[in-house]
């Protein structure tokens, strides 16, 4: 216990270091004062679409995980799911130890019902895996509306047909039952990064924009992978870094491209916040107390 704790704390002291010197490279390459105008003239209808479609894409995203859950025999319904996953999108931003919410939700459903864990982890991965698989088939999408990268349609519609063919492939080998769920699951999927994608867009003509939309779409999408890389506060920094790198390979503005990574990375902290209700009633969970990081985490280490 003592190798696992210590791993723990160098854990986080890494996410620390890491999301503090990405904070630190991203200021260096804007002005604060430019930020704060084009703040100041932002259209707040565009920003409330934003909101709107950040949280339907959060109740697909739900859903989607739900109908995974269903497939490992945990019957769950959407409204008690929703809350659970409300619960979870506030514990990615704040639950230290490299838990996050998916982390917390497999201790939660484990100690809750009759399922073994690792039968929900691979719901949860899988749920994670539909979501790459989406984003990898619209961020392709985008690319074919970009001659400037010089990559020839016929090549980028074949990686994805050749990757999804294999994707299938590998599902229907080793895990049949998710496969076949595979059309309502990635339906769902595709729904949540194209909600996504309408946030980015909403942020961009709330920030008065009138330009080529598709270089800024691109790199939002790219900077989503972020998620993979381990950081504190859901990421931030790390977004804006890599918004700034493609801002400078674009050539665009790279004020815009921090702004909208900012403006979603508030948007999808306010929708989180609401997760904040059940820690102080976690009777609507069904629970009288939430347990604590090092419970979760000295529980997920029995499973290893």
């Amino acid at each position: 216990m003592g190798k696992k704790k210590s791993w723990s704390i160098v854990k986080n002291m890494l996410k620390v270091v890491i999301t503090l010197g990405a904070l630190f490279w991203v200021s260096q390459k804007i002005s604060f004062k430019d930020l704060g105008s084009a703040l100041e003239d932002c259209n707040l209808a565009y920003l409330l679409l934003a909101l709107v479609c950040y949280v339907c894409s959060q109740i697909i995203a739900s859903s989607r995980l739900n109908s995974f859950l269903r497939v490992i025999g945990l019957n769950l319904s959407e409204r008690y799911n929703f809350r659970l996953y409300q619960l979870g999108l506030l514990y990615n931003f704040f639950l230290p130890g490299g838990i996050g919410g998916d982390g917390y939700k497999i201790y939660f459903l484990k100690k809750n019902y009759d399922v073994k864990g690792r039968k929900i982890l691979s719901a949860v991965f899988f749920d994670r895996l539909s979501g790459l698989w989406a984003l990898t088939i619209i961020t392709g999408c985008l690319v074919m509306f970009m001659p400037r990268l010089a990559i020839p349609n016929t090549v980028t519609i074949c990686i994805l047909v050749i990757g999804t063919a294999t994707y299938l492939y590998f599902l229907h080998l080793f895990f049949r039952p998710f496969f076949q769920q595979f059309i309502i699951t990635h339906a769902k999927a595709l729904a949540v990064q194209g909600l996504q994608t309408l946030c980015a867009i909403s942020i961009l003509y709330a920030l008065n924009f009138d330009g080529k939309f598709s270089p800024y779409l691109l790199i939002f999408l790219l900077s989503s992978l972020v998620a993979i890389v381990p950081s504190i506060l859901g990421g931030v920094g790390l977004r804006e870094s890599l918004m700034t790198f493609g801002a400078e390979y674009f050539q665009l503005n790279e004020h815009l491209a921090v702004l909208i990574s900012l403006t979603f990375y508030v948007i999808s902290l306010l929708v989180a916040s609401s997760g904040i209700y059940y820690i102080v009633r976690p009777k609507r969970l069904g629970a009288e107390k939430l347990p604590s990081a090092d419970e979760i985490e000295q529980e997920l280490n029995k499973e290893e």
